[in-house]
């Protein structure tokens, strides 16, 4: 009876997956045909939550100087925060270049050995050598102040999620939103309390680097052997001792990751946040984009890479080295220990001392930049001159036969079927619970008044997200089953999943125009590389045996990738596919500086003028619907899949 009943639930399943979604759309398809242009919702229509959110910007801006809740809250925030990064900014400045590369790589070195010095050395002196030494120091000034406050927030967080149920399930959907909203969605919230400036910058790059923190850190805790917890438990330990004694010292690795992807995280941020006034070489990349400069663009995302190798490198290897210490027993040779911190400290004297002596020798020699703006330039004037008709043929095409239709369909079908329509198509993908959470988003998109804009952004990130799997499960395949392939290409994914956002509109402006096209395919650029990762890692989980077994029947290399691997790997394939579509409306919504239009138009036109303020503030809370109906969809999709498995 039970072997009946399995067998009867996932053709029943199977007929609704292979008829349902069609029927569905086909009646959606028939509706916009025949109903075309009824029943639609312009943007500002309706307008009582924008109104809503204008009068709140108009009451914190005249309250500022008046209200107990900025006096003895948001400004002192904000004024110690930037005063902070006032004082490291001036201590850099008095440091010097010399002063900050020894400090610098003698951290690296104490923390992850002499190879690792050797590179921080390298990283920071590439910061002079691309003219941008100044630029770079206020962006590690920042990095380093929301990664201070980020951790001394993340961890206790952490550690209180690792050892309570209660807290853990309170705070994971808490953490599930922060981690999905594109990152333009924080800034309007925080320019409403903080204004705009370097402060507003580091907070939004706090609160964006804290999830992972609290993540990880909360995982290597609950990672700790049951054993040895109840081991310390019987010796007569107490809660304070099992966690100082036992548990943070045995989660250290994780700790220590979760301070890496905190680090990325931030710098990830922080160059968004240059439009929100925050210094540094995200300014530089929002300056290059106005002027349409490829190659300043390009060397400030290079300096940025430069910064993001030497974080990762570093706490990477800081986390290997405090697992081996903890294995050994924290037994290092005297003589290693004491060769380390002795270099270390003649790096800071050298450093220090060499600007106090000649104060020139606080900056760069100009005799030593080599930026890679102009040869840059030259290599994006040939190609645009070159590859104009293809790209402009290219640009047209997919925007006639791709991106006008559906965003037509999503537009201009009335706006009751297209909440039903999505609402069903959740519903037969994942479930009750995704399509209830859809109509939910979708309704709070028309509140916002901005449901064009909304269609226009979810039209985009559709096609960006179809085209990045196109591309992800090729190359992932590719990597996946080639380790020659995954060491020549993953560099370049790692180079690309550390390029801020901006880095890649600039060259996507300069070849495809202000267009809708354009902002897709810089998402396009910007997804690829975590998607592929994914794919690739699908694929070399398939079990050897099994793809063994599928050669050894005669299958040839494209039937074991379609019918064995791939199918093996749908649960990674759904999880790319999730990370995929997070990807590309994060960078979709910054499109809207290109001519993506949407939301992330919306956003900026709100910070550009007071206005449109509580535009800028509802088109981010758009977002959010968008991004928490998206994710929720391909979550559900992969818990469906491995239900009906």
């Amino acid at each position: 009876m039970t072997i009946l009943t399995a067998d009867l639930v996932p053709s029943s399943r199977r007929f609704d997956r292979r008829w349902s979604i069609p029927v569905v759309l086909v009646a959606w398809w028939l509706v916009w045909r025949f109903g075309f242009g009824t029943h639609n919702l312009p943007n500002g229509g309706p307008t009582f939550i924008q109104d809503w959110f204008l009068r709140i910007r108009n009451a914190a801006d005249a309250g500022r100087d008046s209200s107990p809740l900025f006096i003895y809250f948001f400004n002192p925030i904000a004024k110690t925060t930037g005063s902070v990064i006032s004082s490291m900014m001036s201590l850099t400045t008095n440091l010097g270049w010399t002063g900050i590369t020894g400090i610098a790589s003698a951290i690296s070195l104490w923390v992850a050995g002499w190879r690792h010095g050797l590179l921080t050395a390298v990283g920071f002196i590439s910061f002079g050598v691309l003219g941008l030494e100044a630029e770079s120091m206020q962006t590690l000034v920042q990095i380093i102040v929301a990664v201070f406050l980020s951790l001394l927030i993340g961890i206790p967080l952490g550690v209180w999620a690792g050892v309570s149920n209660g807290f853990s399930r309170v705070v994971t959907p808490v953490l599930d939103i922060m981690q999905i909203l594109p990152t333009f969605a924080y800034l309007p919230l925080i320019t409403l309390f903080f204004l705009i400036g370097p402060a507003s910058g580091t907070i939004a790059t706090m609160i964006y680097a804290i999830p992972p923190a609290i993540r990880l850190t909360a995982a290597g805790i609950r990672e700790v052997s049951t054993a040895t917890v109840e081991a310390s438990e019987s010796l007569g330990a107490t809660k304070w001792q099992r966690l100082t004694d036992v548990q943070l010292p045995m989660a250290k690795r994780t700790i220590v990751l979760g301070v890496n992807q905190t680090m990325m995280a931030a710098l990830s941020m922080i160059t968004i946040a240059a439009l929100i006034a925050a210094p540094g070489l995200g300014a530089s990349v929002i300056s290059a984009l106005i002027k349409l400069d490829v190659g300043a663009a390009f060397n400030a995302g290079l300096a940025i890479v430069c910064m993001a190798i030497v974080f990762d490198r570093v706490t990477t290897a800081a986390s290997v080295r405090t697992e081996r210490a903890s294995r050994a027993g924290g037994a290092a040779s005297q003589r290693t220990r004491l060769l380390r911190y002795g270099a270390g400290i003649g790096l800071i004297a050298l450093g220090v001392i060499l600007p106090g002596i000649n104060r020139s020798l606080a900056t760069f020699p100009d005799r030593w930049v080599h930026g890679t703006r102009n040869p840059v330039n030259s290599v994006a004037n040939w190609t645009q001159l070159h590859w104009y008709g293809a790209t402009s043929w290219l640009t047209t095409t997919v925007t006639h036969w791709l991106i006008d239709p559906l965003q037509s369909l999503l537009s201009n079908t009335p706006w009751p079927v297209v909440v039903l329509g999505l609402a069903l198509l959740a519903y037969f993908v994942g479930g009750l619970r995704p399509a209830i959470v859809t109509a939910g988003c979708l309704m709070g998109a028309i509140l916002m008044g901005l449901w064009p804009s909304s269609m226009t952004t979810l039209a985009s990130v559709l096609i960006g997200a179809l085209f990045t799997m196109i591309i992800g499960i090729g190359f992932g395949v590719w990597l996946g089953r080639s380790r020659m392939a995954d060491q020549l290409i993953r560099p370049i994914l790692d180079a690309g999943q550390v390029m801020p956002p901006f880095v890649y509109l600039v060259p996507c402006l300069a070849l495809f125009g202000a267009t809708r096209f354009t902002g897709i395919v810089a998402a396009l650029v910007y997804a690829s590389p975590a998607v592929i990762k994914i794919v690739a890692e699908g694929i070399r989980s398939v079990p050897a045996n099994t793809t063994e077994s599928a050669i050894s029947s005669g299958s040839n290399s494209w039937q074991t990738i379609v019918k064995v691997q791939l199918p093996m790997a749908r649960g990674m394939l759904l999880v790319a596919l999730n990370q995929g579509i997070i990807f590309v409306l994060a960078m979709v919504v910054v499109g809207g500086l290109v001519g993506a239009g949407g939301l992330g138009f919306d956003v900026v036109n709100g910070f550009a003028q007071s206005v449109f303020a509580g535009t800028g503030l509802a088109a981010g809370l758009a977002i959010v619907f968008l991004g928490i109906m998206l994710d929720r969809i391909t979550q559900s999709a992969g818990r469906s899949r491995r239900t009906t498995d």
